[in-house]
């Protein structure tokens, strides 16, 4: 059974949330309406999953990710949060979260978003917009993109939904040495070290379609 620790200042958000939560088959171990409440809560209770806004109070928190799980390492954080925008979702993979998932997705949504971050993916689940304005992109990211392929190109919307190679295979049709060459690929043109970097930049910079960080856009890459 899955241990759970929410982070949220509404208390009547945390409430309905802990209970429906449970009904669906996981554990709520402890709940906090700030950020130090919800650190003390992960560090004695050690939860698999630690569901945490980005809002507590006046604003964000930017350090609320970093901050858990210093306290629990082993702890998935998933963003679950009202905060729009690609930047958001970046700054949140960046400092460490496992997922990320708008309020407005819904329960089914969540469900899903908890059972892939368990499983050891990283999982973005956030409604269709549009992209960041023009300006936040640079020369150089527009260049480097320009060079991925239409493979490649999909390859990245995916790792941006946390796919596995596995899975990236299964739905591409080739095999996972072709899966791995593609990503290969995409970390060399766009100059980074990792999947989880090619992923934070890709939504930093709206390299892919918004409608990829949605399970519906599966349909698009035929």
């Amino acid at each position: 059974m899955t241990s759970i620790v929410l982070g949220d200042d509404h208390k009547v958000f945390l409430d309905a949330l802990a209970g429906l939560l449970e009904r669906n088959g996981m554990r709520v171990v402890g709940t906090g309406r700030t950020l130090a409440e919800v650190v003390d809560q992960v560090r004695g209770a050690r939860p698999d999953v630690c569901l945490l806004d980005r809002n507590f109070g006046e604003g964000p928190v930017e350090d609320g990710v970093a901050a858990t799980l210093h306290a629990s390492p082993r702890t998935k954080v998933i963003m679950l949060t009202a905060s729009p925008g690609n930047l958001a979702v970046a700054d949140a993979l960046r400092s460490g979260a496992a997922g990320y998932v708008h309020k407005t997705r819904g329960v089914e949504h969540l469900i899903s978003a908890i059972g892939r971050v368990v499983a050891g993916e990283t999982h973005v689940d956030v409604p269709a917009r549009t992209a960041e304005p023009a300006a936040e992109r640079s020369h150089e990211v527009d260049l480097r993109e320009r060079f991925l392929t239409t493979r490649e190109r999909q390859c990245l919307a995916m790792l941006i939904d946390g796919n596995t190679t596995e899975t990236m295979a299964r739905r591409l049709g080739v095999s996972t040495a072709t899966v791995r060459s593609h990503v290969q690929g995409v970390l060399v043109k766009l100059g980074v070290h990792s999947r989880l970097e090619a992923a934070a930049l890709a939504v930093r910079h709206a390299l892919v379609p918004a409608a990829s960080l949605n399970p519906e856009f599966e349909a698009q890459l035929g």
